[in-house]
């Protein structure tokens, strides 16, 4: 089995469990996923199969969308409503503008410190290992590109929003930070992915609709990112026999293919993807991973 699979993810369930499941139904060990979510988050969760793991390195810089809700009165220790919570409730009444003139401070170019529940290390320590144990955590701030962060709406102490972020940036991060902003703490209560890099909701689907097609690997394939939808910034290019088999050695090779671009995608079809090929010079290109 391979190729890309969008799981919308249900709350209480880590990455991991969806990647143990889903190595079930495709009856496919090699399953790893593009971008951890949250236990309590739902949404959006791409993952790859089979040799398609090969690709996850040109998927690490895609932005990510969310929508969500920021509970105000009270933080807690994880950022989010998993956590305990770091003092009492002072159920604040705020007034939209307030809260959106808040957000404003957080668009565009960040410093964004982690939460210390995060997968973040420190000398090879996962952070949150580190802060279960009661041990301090020091995570260094890293810069973060917000493009979207849009309140909705607020009811009482709660305010519903929706943004779009860089990879590597934390909304359990930004919903504290909103506190402490406002003087009155708050904590990320719900959390959904509407979007990572180019997959939507559209294009997910419950682990329950997938246990359906379990055994079935033509079902399962239907259910599958079409392969030229992938890695939509690279051409995609057909090859002939001859260029495939020498890319499929390792070796260079010419490509039908005239554009400015430094990496393409190589189909033996319209569906096979092949490799992803680096250009050398003028129309002259060198594989930088073959999938078969």
């Amino acid at each position: 089995m391979h190729g890309l699979l969008v799981v919308d993810k249900a709350a209480g369930m880590t990455s991991h469990d969806v990647v143990a499941r889903l190595r079930r139904i495709a009856q496919e060990r090699s399953v790893g996923h593009l971008g951890t979510l949250d236990p309590m988050a739902t949404g959006v969760l791409p993952l790859l199969l089979g040799r398609y793991t090969r690709l996850a390195q040109f998927f690490s810089a895609a932005e990510k969308s969310y929508s969500g809700t920021i509970r105000f009165g009270f933080a807690t220790d994880t950022y989010d409503a998993e956590g305990e919570p770091a003092g009492p409730d002072s159920s604040p009444a705020l007034a939209l503008d307030a809260v959106k003139a808040a957000a404003a401070r957080f668009r565009g170019e960040i410093e964004q410190t982690p939460p210390p529940f995060s997968a973040k290390k420190i000398e090879g320590t996962r952070a949150y290992k580190l802060a279960r144990q009661g041990k301090p955590v020091e995570l260094r701030p890293k810069t973060i590109a917000v493009s979207r962060f849009v309140i909705e709406n607020v009811r009482g102490a709660e305010a519903e929003f929706s943004i779009t972020l860089s990879a590597g940036g934390y909304v359990r991060s930004i919903a504290y930070e909103m506190g402490c902003a406002l003087g009155c703490g708050a904590h990320l209560s719900r959390l959904r992915r509407t979007q990572s890099g180019v997959f939507t909701l559209a294009d997910a689907h419950t682990l329950d609709e997938l246990e359906t097609a379990q055994g079935d690997a033509a079902a399962l394939e239907k259910l599958c990112v079409h392969p030229r939808r992938l890695l939509a910034e690279m051409p995609a290019v057909s090859a002939d026999e001859q260029a495939l088999g020498k890319l499929r050695n390792g070796a260079q090779a010419n490509l039908p293919e005239f554009s400015q671009a430094p990496q393409v995608k190589v189909f033996a079809g319209q569906r096979e993807l092949v490799a992803i090929a680096r250009r050398v010079v003028g129309t002259l290109f060198q594989p930088v991973v073959v999938l078969g």
